[in-house]
């Protein structure tokens, strides 16, 4: 049986591709359309990276791998991920 964490849990390796918070922008799933903070998103951290999934369909919204040469990044099960200006 997987557990996961919240999204907050993918702060440090998404502070190391972005200048800002990611976990508190507002993402939208592309499955179900579900909006709310990255934070509030079911991350697992067991597989060779983070995988984010929807709290409410379960759909994958993210996935970053990092290798010795490359860092990837996935958001293919966002609509968009609203970041709020400082």
């Amino acid at each position: 049986m997987t557990t996961h964490l919240d999204g907050n849990a993918a702060a440090g390796a998404l502070s190391e591709l972005f200048t800002v918070d990611i976990t508190a922008a507002i993402a939208r799933c592309a499955g179900c359309a579900q909006t709310g903070p990255f934070a509030d998103t079911h991350l697992y951290v067991d597989a060779p990276g983070l995988v984010a999934r929807c709290p409410g369909c379960d759909a994958v919204l993210l996935r970053v791998v990092t290798t010795p040469t490359d860092t990837y990044l996935d958001l293919r099960g966002l609509t968009y991920l609203r970041v709020p200006n400082e």
